[in-house]
Formats: C-alpha cells, sequence, structure tokens
C-alpha cells in the first residue's frame, strides 16, 4: 500500500484509490474511491491542530485500520492500492494522505510510503504535517 498525489504517474500494477473529497476534472476511468478516509467539510477551514484532531475523532476514530486496510487491498484486486488526493509531495503543504498513512502502517506494521519515496522512513512522509516533523 502507498500514497500518492492525483496527478501521479503510475505503473500499471499500481491502482489509485481516491480518499479525497473529490475527482480532479477529466481524470482518465479506472481508479476507485474510498470516501471513508476523506476529511470532512471543515478541511480546509481550520488549523492543522484543529484539522488533526478532526480527522482522528470524525474520521479514523470511527474505522478499524486492519479492516479498512483489508477493504483497500479489495479495491485493488491484484493490483498495489494508492491512497490518492490532490496534495502533490513536491508542494507547499501537508496532506492528509500522510495522516491517513501513518495511521495504516502503525496498524499493519510496515510502511505505507508515498510513491516514489518508499526509500524515506514512515516518519519522514514527504506530506506529513509540519508538526510531526522531526528536526
Amino acid at each position: 500500500m502507498k500514497t500518492a498525489s492525483w496527478f501521479t504517474k503510475l505503473p500499471a500494477d499500481h491502482l489509485m484509490i481516491g480518499i479525497s473529497r473529490g475527482v480532479p476534472r477529466g481524470l482518465p476511468a479506472g481508479y476507485r474511491l474510498f470516501r471513508a478516509l476523506a476529511p470532512g467539510p471543515w478541511f480546509n477551514s481550520v488549523t492543522e491542530a484543529e484539522y488533526l484532531r478532526r480527522y482522528r475523532t470524525e474520521i479514523l476514530d470511527r474505522l478499524d485500520p486492519l479492516e479498512t486496510a483489508a477493504r483497500l487491498v479489495q479495491l485493488a484486486s491484484d493490483r498495489i492500492p494508492v491512497l490518492a488526493c490532490y496534495e502533490r509531495p513536491d508542494g507547499p503543504k501537508w496532506c492528509h494522505r500522510s495522516v491517513a498513512a501513518r495511521w495504516l502502517s502503525e496498524a499493519l506494521h510496515e510502511p505505507v510510503p508515498e510513491f516514489g519515496y518508499e526509500h524515506l522512513q514512515q516518519h519522514e512522509h514527504p506530506l506529513q504535517p509540519p508538526s510531526w516533523r522531526r528536526g
């Protein structure tokens, strides 16, 4: 399992599974959606601390991470599931997909890296919130 931006070109053995509130216009068919991991309507109107609190309590705490991982693998069929939303890994913003990746990684006891950044440790995910960054 990995994460990526909707705008990342993936190999054929990977499948985009959207966890964003919407999907980019003109996106080619072939992706899946898993709205249970999408942020709430507050996603662009609260502070980082409030976002993280609400994402944890309103989204993640209502889900079982192992069941969620199993559903994502099932959605991807025989491909690698890639949790997708808008933020690009080289952009200036952090993204909720890094929060979902950490949550899943802790439950699965294996990394859930950003596509193209598989060499990084989980705590080095390029889109983690600033308050989680070390050093």
